[in-house]
């Protein structure tokens, strides 16, 4: 194999698997946030801050020359999976 090459596709696992360790750290903690939302009887989404956060992230996406509709379908792809998750503790499924 191209050693280029190589080293490239070594770069992306590496950098899949810091993501899905992320991924898991935020859903370990969005997950005590739904405990506490259903303990406190607070709505699974917030629809104002999920604004303010994809504001926030379409920003950031901009400064680091990444799409941020791209941005934007992945953030909301990750909430709509939190919120999914919130309900379910709630019972709303």
């Amino acid at each position: 194999m191209d050693e280029t090459l190589a080293r490239y596709r070594e770069s992306i696992d590496n950098i899949d698997a810091a993501l899905v360790f992320l991924l898991a750290e935020r859903f370990k903690i969005t997950q005590a946030v739904g405990q506490h939302k259903a303990q406190a009887a607070l709505p699974p989404a917030d629809p104002a801050r999920e604004g303010k956060q994809v504001a926030r992230l379409r920003r950031l996406a901009v400064e680091a020359n990444l799409d941020p509709d791209f941005t934007e379908k992945f953030l909301r792809f990750i909430i709509d999976e939190v919120i999914r998750h919130h309900e379910r503790m709630r019972g709303n499924d």
